[in-house]
């Protein structure tokens, strides 16, 4: 499995996720809660163009419609290993570990542009993939590039949720990263599909780059 365009626009893909996981696993939100909540985003959109920051997946997988993307620099947020997960990377038995953006330091990644026109129809798959749960909050942020700074909605992420993981011992995260793997693969294969992507685009991450030699100590399941 794949979260390809198709995938999260499909009619059946919230109850696809749900019937995975036990019964009350997990709390999902509602789709009217999803709508509110991306429509409070786009009601605080500046004019134009909306712009989408991505530092995880969303790097090497969009999934959505685009106009280009663009290097850019978040300031007051960098990329952590703090969400478990309990289906893509991972399962309810054996969670995976996920990227968020966590408070202090800086973030780079990708800042993708999309068309006015079609943003509300682009970001409702975006909301599908990474809203369903409530897991992250959706976040207006400044993102410096070549080009000047824009102002880019982000993810980041929500400390009151129970997947969140809090601060890990690296140890810890080693042995997630080393050994979950869901639906869409292993933990160890998305942080080194982040790695790959960060080094596509010159983008140098030493934390992740740490995290993927130490990870490679570990013998694959």
């Amino acid at each position: 499995m794949s979260l390809s365009r198709d995938v999260l626009a499909a009619e059946g893909f919230d109850a696809f996720i749900q019937q995975m996981l036990p019964p009350g696993y997990m709390q999902f939100l509602t789709p009217e809660e999803r709508e509110a909540s991306l429509q409070a985003a786009l009601s605080a959109a500046p004019d134009g163009d909306i712009w989408l920051f991505g530092y995880g997946s969303l790097m090497w997988n969009p999934a959505i419609r685009h106009l280009g993307h663009q290097v850019g620099l978040v300031r007051g947020w960098h990329r952590q290993f703090c969400l478990w997960t309990p289906i893509g990377r991972g399962t309810p038995e054996c969670p995976g570990l996920v990227l968020g953006l966590e408070s202090g330091g800086s973030c780079r990644g990708l800042s993708f542009r999309i068309g006015r026109a079609e943003a509300e129809e682009e970001l409702r798959l975006v909301w599908r993939r990474e809203m369903l749960s409530g897991a992250y909050r959706p976040r207006w942020v400044t993102v410096e590039t070549a080009d000047g700074p824009h102002r880019a909605l982000t993810f980041v992420i929500n400390r009151d949720n129970p997947r969140y993981t809090g601060r890990l011992p690296e140890s810890e995260t080693v042995t997630v990263l080393g050994s979950a793997a869901g639906h869409l693969g292993s933990s160890r294969d998305y942080l080194l599909q982040a790695l790959q992507a960060l080094e596509s685009f010159g983008i140098e991450d030493r934390r992740m780059r740490r995290l993927a030699r130490l990870v490679a100590l570990i013998p694959e399941a």
